[in-house]
C-alpha cells in the first residue's frame, strides 16, 4: 500500500463547489448563534507545540458556550481529569482552537475556528455559574471562520436514532476499564461511577 501524496488528492476529490467555499464565515452569524444557543455538546480541538493534536468532550447546558459577539465566544471550564492537554496546548502552542457544535436531533454540526486564550477573571467567572459552580477558567476564543457541515456523517451513524442506541451494561464501567489496563485503584460499579460523577458536574 502506498501512501497518498498531495498531487494524489486531486485525482481522487473534485473541486468543492463555490457554495462549499462561500460558506465559510468570518464570524458568528443569526443561525450560527442560534445553533450555539441550542448545543449542550461539542469538541475541543487543539494543537501542541510538537505538531500533536488534542480534541477533548465539553457539556453543559444548551447555550454552555455564550456568544460574546460575532467575534467572540465564552466558554467555561468544568470540574475534569485535570489532564489540561488542550490548555496547555493553547497556552505554550499555537493558540489555534476549533470547536464542533452538535445539537440532539439535528444531523448536521457548526465548526468554530480560533485563537483561544483562557482567563481567570473573577466577574466572568460568576457570571457563569453552572451545576451551582462557577468555572475554574474560561477559555475565549477569537473567532475567524464559522461554517456549518452537512448532515451525512451523522446520518450515515444515525447518531441521533434510538434503533442505535447501545444499553449502557454492554461495556464495563470506565472504572474497572482503567484498573484493568493499569492496575490502580479499585473497579467500581458504573451506576457507583455515575453517582461520583453528578457530585463532580
Amino acid at each position: 500500500m502506498t501512501d497518498l501524496a498531495a498531487c494524489d488528492l486531486a485525482a481522487i476529490y473534485p473541486k468543492p463547489s463555490p457554495r462549499v467555499i462561500a460558506k465559510a464565515r468570518p464570524g458568528i452569524d443569526a443561525h450560527a448563534r442560534k445553533f450555539i444557543e441550542m448545543s449542550p455538546f461539542c469538541v475541543l480541538a487543539t494543537s501542541g507545540t510538537d505538531g500533536s493534536v488534542d480534541a477533548s468532550p465539553r457539556g453543559g447546558n444548551p447555550g454552555f458556550v455564550h456568544v460574546a459577539g460575532p467575534d467572540r465566544l465564552l466558554m467555561p471550564d468544568r470540574s475534569g481529569n485535570n489532564r489540561i492537554d488542550s490548555f496547555r496546548n493553547i497556552v505554550e502552542g499555537s493558540g489555534f482552537v476549533h470547536l464542533l457544535f452538535f445539537v440532539p436531533g439535528i444531523d448536521e454540526t457548526l465548526r468554530v475556528g480560533g485563537r483561544g486564550t483562557l482567563t481567570t477573571d473573577a466577574d466572568l467567572l460568576a457570571a457563569m455559574v453552572e451545576f451551582g459552580k462557577p468555572p475554574r477558567a474560561v477559555l475565549s476564543v477569537t473567532v475567524a471562520e464559522v461554517y456549518f457541515h452537512c448532515g451525512k456523517a451523522l446520518m450515515r451513524s444515525k447518531l441521533w436514532s434510538p434503533e442505535v442506541k447501545v444499553q449502557r451494561s454492554v461495556m464495563p464501567s470506565v472504572s474497572t476499564v482503567i484498573h484493568d489496563q493499569t492496575g490502580l485503584g479499585e473497579p467500581e460499579s458504573q451506576k457507583s461511577v455515575e453517582a461520583r460523577y453528578r457530585t463532580q458536574l
